[in-house]
């Protein structure tokens, strides 16, 4: 959705290649540099402003976005952090891969008996076996290096890492975007003191350790061709700066008071947040210094020329902003949402023989990094390896602005994309097609003021050009256009049944009125023999549709992650499973036709780490051919729910508080001495379990 009415394609190219003889040609192998943001938003940056401009200033993306192409329906593969990061390294899509969500990796539940609906099971992680990017690049001799936020596994620091699947340097470190000791006016801010660790350059920048550790990795690694996954914690939260300075210019451009409930990660309205702001211009000046370095260093592969003239870099971010935070308008909503603003996001790709100052309304997706990257640099897979996204190489290279030119395997040109996102109070799945999108709501049973479809036409196609026309999702359509929901809504379900995606449940547990909730199944009875778990259960007047073994190898250790597997169905309401080697604790989930979901053990509530391990079955605890006994119900506790401080403060959900949590939230002096009560094991984290027993002294 361009400003311009026409796309200008420069004449010029960034990289001339009239000069080069025979003696003088580009390195076979190009280098690459894909830099994935966090969190920023489509309207984050003043080259993507539309309708008004952005109260942040990016000179440094800016420029590069002349250098290249710049796209303006691009979109992350998840409205969310770890499933887009999974897509773009595997190469599958979300709903594949199981994996879309942060976290994952636990049994579905709902929450309590006031939750309506239940998340599926969804995977904690990015097997370790798949033939991701970096084992690709690898096989073909290039150096293989991460630096920053990895994110593909249900802890940032859970396995796999990325070592296990193909880097050969990696590096992790929130630098400068560290919250630790930063209290607004005078504490925490970087200084020019030779000895303060985030110490201001001559540009009154900070030192960003983050950033440097990138450099580093191009510096001692660029006498052979390599890849550099770079992925900055900027603009996640905590919304923090150390750069004083930039912080008070904000504050001054947006009449804010630092010190005011807009600091910090207190939302605002629209985009007014000075720490925000001060955040999106230091990304700008971090990514500003990598593209000085490419365009100023020779490069020793290809003697008289500088690294940028061998070497694509991709610049893009994982998902939609955060609505408070900043504002994606006009675009609808923002991260955890698959409406525009969770999924849209800025892509700039400049390198070799691509095209300078191109802008394009060519749909791309961050799927499509994969067999690009492997097309450009004449990369291999696996004959095996599936692919969700499409190789645009031959876009970047020809004529970007024509869409036919971005084609799948079977040479069809794309038209088509889909998001899946049961999950929260989004509990979607979209597909956009040729202008359109439909906006299926799993929740429209729970909730009567939401629809269950919506469609929208986002844009329309002319000889010469695309035209904006409802990039809000203002207007559905669906009573004026059913026969194009209905064709929609149908290719929707055939390409979710075709990846065999996972679908949110109902709670038959539910207080609330849910039609057909009496109906849902029941497990009568549970056997083991030998391994083999054998299940009847009784149906209630709706047909069991699925059943599942809901399992997991290292109950009540750190990281305890749950996997699924499907039962057989040995008649009509009986199942069967062999145990996978291993297991230690289970559930077993039944799926009725109306969708309804009955675990057993039953299992409600959020609770911390030993809670499923606890509501569980026990593999120790089951004699040969005898019915294990399930859990007894935990005790109601107080009204006081002393966990509440400790989720308010988890801001990842994965039950561990960090300092860096632990800052963002408390107010007050001390912090650091205060964090270390609770750390009791020194072990730099705090359990759940270490915050309660401690807070209720």
């Amino acid at each position: 959705m361009k400003k311009s009415i026409t796309c200008l394609l420069f004449t010029g190219t960034l990289f001339s290649l009239s000069n080069l003889s025979a003696q003088d040609t580009r390195p076979a192998k190009p280098n690459i540099i894909l830099l994935l943001t966090d969190d920023l938003g489509w309207q984050d940056l003043k080259c993507y402003d539309v309708d008004a401009p952005s109260a942040y200033d990016t000179p440094y993306l800016d420029a590069f976005a002349k250098k290249g192409v710049m796209f303006w329906q691009a979109y992350s593969p998840a409205p969310s952090c770890s499933p887009s990061r999974c897509a773009i390294m595997s190469g599958n899509h979300p709903a594949r891969a199981q994996k879309t969500h942060v976290v994952g990796g636990k049994p579905p539940h709902p929450r309590s008996v006031n939750t309506p609906m239940m998340e599926p099971w969804y995977s904690g992680r990015m097997p370790a076996d798949t033939f991701t990017l970096a084992r690709a690049m690898k096989s073909n001799g290039y150096t293989t290096g991460h630096a920053g936020k990895w994110h593909i596994a249900i802890n940032h620091s859970a396995f796999p890492r990325p070592k296990d699947v193909g880097f050969d340097v990696s590096t992790s470190t929130r630098g400068v975007h560290s919250s630790r000791g930063i209290e607004y006016p005078n504490k925490g801010f970087a200084t020019s003191d030779e000895n303060d660790p985030y110490r201001l350059d001559k540009n009154g920048f900070p030192f960003h350790q983050n950033n440097e550790n990138a450099l580093d990795f191009i510096r001692q690694n660029q006498q052979e061709p390599f890849f550099l996954y770079y992925c900055t914690w900027l603009v996640h939260g905590p919304i923090v700066t150390r750069n004083k300075v930039l912080l008070e210019k904000y504050a001054e451009s947006m009449n804010v008071d630092p010190a005011s409930r807009l600091g910090k990660n207190t939302k605002g309205k629209g985009q007014t947040n000075p720490f925000y702001g001060a955040m999106v211009e230091s990304l700008d000046y971090y990514m500003g210094q990598i593209f000085s370095y490419l365009e100023t260093t020779d490069d020793p592969r290809w003697p008289g020329h500088k690294l940028s003239e061998n070497t694509y870099v991709i610049f893009t971010s994982d998902n939609g902003g955060v609505v408070g935070y900043t504002d994606n308008a006009p675009l609808d909503k923002g991260k955890t949402s698959a409406k525009e603003g969770g999924t849209r996001v800025p892509l700039m790709i400049v390198g070799p023989n691509i095209p300078a100052g191109v802008q394009s309304d060519v749909m791309v997706n961050g799927l499509d990094f994969y067999p690009t990257i492997l097309s450009l640099t004449g990369t291999t897979a696996p004959a095996d390896k599936h692919f969700d996204g499409c190789n645009i190489a031959p876009l970047l290279l020809g004529d970007p602005t024509q869409k036919d030119l971005v084609k799948h395997p079977d040479g069809s040109v794309r038209d088509t994309m889909i998001w899946h996102f049961p999950h929260g109070s989004a509990n979607e799945s979209t597909i956009i097609q040729n202008g359109y999108k439909l906006i299926r709501n799993y929740n429209h049973l729970s909730d009567p003021l939401t629809p269950p479809l919506e469609l929208f036409q986002l844009s329309k196609n002319t000889d010469e050009e695309e035209i904006r026309v409802d990039i809000e999702e203002a207007k559905n359509l669906v009573s004026t256009m059913p026969e194009k929901a209905k064709e929609m809504d149908e290719k929707l379900t055939s390409i979710l049944t075709e990846m065999k995606a996972s679908h949110s449940s109902y709670n038959p547990n539910f207080k609330g009125d849910l039609p057909h909730k009496e109906k849902a199944p029941t497990v009568t009875d549970l056997t083991q023999h030998e391994g083999t778990i054998t299940v009847t259960a009784k149906e209630n007047g709706s047909p069991i549709k699925l059943a599942h073994l809901i399992y997991t190898l290292n109950g009540g250790q750190e990281h305890e992650e749950w996997f699924q597997a499907p039962l057989t169905k040995e008649a009509d309401t009986t199942f069967k499973i062999d145990l996978p080697k291993g297991t230690t604790h289970y559930f077993i989930n039944l799926i009725d036709e109306n969708q309804f979901l009955r675990s057993y053990p039953e299992l409600s509530g959020k609770k911390g780490n030993g809670f499923y391990r606890d509501a569980a079955i026990a593999v120790s605890a089951v004699s040969a051919e005898k019915k294990p006994e399930a859990p007894k119900a935990e005790p109601k506790k107080a009204k006081r729910d002393r966990n509440t401080p400790f989720t308010r403060m988890d801001a990842n959900n994965d039950d561990i508080l960090t300092l860096d949590e632990y800052l963002a939230v408390q107010k007050g002096k001390d912090l650091e001495t205060r964090y270390k009560r609770f750390d009791k094991d020194g072990d730099g984290k705090v359990t759940r379990e270490e915050y309660v027993v401690l807070s209720a002294r």
